[in-house]
């Protein structure tokens, strides 16, 4: 049962969702924080028999990636190099305002290592496998946040997103996950991968609780906004290379909920994006921003053999340490153009629409075993969510109705839309039941 339709206490949903990950394999989960979870569980059931509730996510069982700090302990970023690595002496910015506003933190989960990549396999853990099904993929790079929420255990997962690390995952496993405008929570006291692109957000089973998780990171009043009436809104679908290689069984869900879209009022308009998005692919042609930039945060130790890493992330890292700062610098002057041309081209839609990811959760035997294979699927599955990173968007994944395997709706708006974001995509979430 979800917690968020569980009865009783706040502490009788912490225990809940312990005796739940206690009862299966806690694959989702690196650390838990039992002892602490139940003190602050105990301290809002006390708030709320004196009438003195800190708001929307006062009580709320909430999950951190594993890259965000607390005082105390290292912060791993899902890398066993980190287990030595100096505590931090404080919380997270978000981890403090998580706590300040009343939620339980039960615990970090699993990530793949340094937040690198998008399939969902870190060789340092156990395989976390799909919520829905356990012998598919649940998507990366916040892997254990996206089975999470949707295994019940958290209500609430905060992620983060960097090329689609939090609606990679939601699209897989059947949640919501929102992508806010990079900059709008503070990012201090989480382990980076690429300081221009890295976003935190949360994932969640209703847009209204990533609403109200998003306004307290951002330092706001936890309040969910209106939904807004479909009714007159311009819906670009963008067609081209977006649209290619989709299965059969979301290409049909993706009709089916635009068409829903369409009854509720909406006007639905074709565009095209791939003119901006082969422009970003030649700029970024000597080298991904997140590769590049990834390549400092790790600089120190990427030319050295024998470690203990997932050789996808060094391998990919060490050829972008070859850039030249005055070509990096050559790509963000570029990226900036772009991220002007592409506000000036979706100032015409109220929001775009896409399929988050291509396909529906493949088989973790099949990723495994044939390396081809696993480049493709990162590839397909990194392919739309990236487009709001780089060029600065704020965007989100519902799951869309009628699947058997889930798959994501992606609604992405301009820069600093983001509540009006959520605001379309609560009355969106509200068509698909």
């Amino acid at each position: 049962m979800p917690l968020s339709q569980s009865v009783g206490s706040v502490r009788d949903k912490l225990e809940q969702s312990l005796a739940a990950i206690a009862a299966g394999d806690g694959h989702a989960f690196v650390k838990l924080y039992a002892a602490t979870a139940r003190a602050e569980a105990d301290a809002s059931d006390r708030r709320m028999r004196e009438g003195t509730s800190l708001g929307g996510l006062d009580g709320r069982i909430v999950s951190i990636k594993d890259l965000f700090d607390v005082a105390g302990e290292p912060t791993l970023a899902g890398s066993r190099m980190r287990q030595s690595a100096p505590a931090p002496a404080r919380d997270a910015v978000i981890v403090e305002r998580l706590r300040r506003s009343g939620a339980v933190i039960v615990g970090k989960t699993i990530m793949t290592e340094f937040a690198f990549t998008a399939v969902g396999l870190n060789p340092h853990y156990p395989i976390a496998g799909n919520a829905r099904d356990s012998s598919r993929i649940a998507g990366g790079s916040s892997t254990g946040a996206g089975i999470s929420v949707a295994d019940g255990t958290s209500e609430i997962s905060i992620g983060s997103d960097t090329g689609g690390s939090i609606r990679i995952p939601a699209a897989l496993n059947g949640v919501a996950g929102f992508k806010p405008t990079a900059k709008r929570i503070p990012l201090q006291g989480a382990f980076p991968l690429s300081p221009s692109l890295d976003s935190v957000g949360p994932l969640a089973r209703s847009v209204a609780d990533c609403a109200v998780a998003d306004a307290v990171m951002a330092g706001e009043a936890p309040d969910v906004p209106e939904p807004l009436s479909l009714t007159g809104l311009r819906i670009g679908l963008p067609q081209g290379v977006v649209l290619s290689a989709l299965e059969p069984v979301i290409a049909r869900a993706f009709e089916e909920s635009l068409l829903l879209c369409e009854k509720a009022g909406a006007i639905l308009v074709e565009c095209t994006l791939d003119e901006l998005v082969d422009e970003m692919a030649e700029a970024t042609s000597v080298g991904s921003i997140a590769g590049i930039e990834g390549s400092r945060v790790h600089a120190d130790w990427l030319n050295e053999t024998g470690l203990d890493v997932d050789q996808r992330v060094q391998k990919t890292l060490r050829r972008r340490l070859s850039v030249a700062e005055a070509d990096y610098i050559g790509v963000m002057q570029k990226r900036q153009a772009l991220v002007r041309k592409m506000d000036r081209y979706i100032a015409a839609y109220d929001v775009l629409a896409l399929p988050t990811v291509p396909m529906t959760a493949p088989l973790i035997a099949d990723v495994s075993e044939n390396e081809e294979f696993y480049k493709r699927t990162e590839g397909l599955l990194l392919r739309n969510p990236q487009i709001a990173n780089q060029f600065d968007l704020t965007a989100i994944s519902i799951p869309m109705p009628g699947l058997a395997l889930p798959g994501g709706l992606m609604l992405f708006a301009r820069h600093g839309a983001d509540r009006r974001l959520l605001s379309m995509a609560m009355s969106v979430e509200r068509l698909f039941g």
